[in-house]
């Protein structure tokens, strides 16, 4: 039976590493995964998914319009779909979080949707917020503060390494604009 499954955590856990691995499984096996990521993020180029370990596949893109079930069903008409992969699943809205439970309730596709659970405020994604509440099964990817805590939150820092307590709640960036920490270090740094 087909699920929603929901792999979240603070940024550098692996994500995109654990995602690209899923989509070599299955290629690997014979059968075929569609992978999609945000088109907000073009950090390495627009429709590429990038692990720092150097891997990296090209996917479909969404935008808070894309309809994807829609779609995938398209696609599915066209080719036999056996998974999806999605990346930067915090930057869904609401509703395509529900599109992908359609896309396992009615058309018996796994959905695999991998993303951050909260922001650099601690305030949780629209994305993640309704994967929480929908998915069938959470899976949490661990990643480590410095002090070798496990890290659960993120800030958001700027040129000088110094932690920025405001602003838009989505700016793409990587290392050099973000750390994850634990919730200890997550406090001393963004709440006065």
């Amino acid at each position: 039976m087909a699920k929603l499954y929901f792999y979240y955590s603070a940024m550098n856990a692996g994500k995109s590493t654990v995602l690209l691995q899923s989509a070599y499984n299955y290629r690997e096996q014979g059968m075929q995964p569609l992978l999609f990521t945000a088109a907000i993020d073009d950090r390495f180029e627009q429709g590429k998914i990038a692990s720092r370990i150097g891997i990296n596949a090209q996917a479909e893109t969404f935008t808070k319009q894309t309809n994807l079930f829609d779609i995938i069903s398209k696609a599915r008409s066209n080719t036999n779909l056996d998974c999806i992969l999605l990346d930067e699943a915090q930057f869904l809205t609401e509703k395509q979080v529900y599109e992908l439970s359609e896309v396992v309730d009615k058309l018996s596709i796994p959905v695999l949707a991998f993303g951050i659970r909260t922001d650099f405020k601690g305030q949780l994604f629209e994305g993640s917020k309704a994967l929480l509440a929908w998915a069938d099964k959470l899976i949490e990817l661990k990643t480590v503060c410095h002090c070798g805590s496990k890290a659960t939150m993120v800030i958001r820092i700027d040129e000088q390494g110094n932690p920025i307590r405001e602003g838009e709640q989505i700016v793409i960036g990587g290392n050099s604009s973000y750390m994850s920490v634990c919730r200890k270090h997550f406090k001393e740094a963004v709440i006065d």
